[in-house]
């Protein structure tokens, strides 16, 4: 019996896991960097939470911007393709 759990992995496949992989890293490094640098910023002035708070918005917005990226890319290559 053989169903899709039994099937190779397809280049496809790899492509898949290499874009979601990629994707999450971006994520995760773009808010890490930003809030620890918010962070750093707030130890080494002295300052209230307010680098890390700007860290925090810049940090959602890269990933946004990341998640939109992917998202227009995927369409371009959807309308390539000839599918909607």
């Amino acid at each position: 019996m053989s169903g899709p759990e039994n099937r190779p992995p397809t280049v496809r496949d790899w492509q898949t896991i290499g874009v979601a992989l990629s994707l999450g890293f971006t994520v995760v490094s773009s808010l890490v960097l930003c809030i620890g640098g918010g962070i750093l910023l707030d130890r080494w002035l002295g300052s209230t939470p307010l680098f890390t708070l700007v860290g925090v918005v810049l940090g959602l917005v890269t990933a946004g911007y990341s998640f939109y990226q992917l998202a227009v890319l995927a369409g371009s290559q959807r309308r390539r393709r000839g599918g909607r």
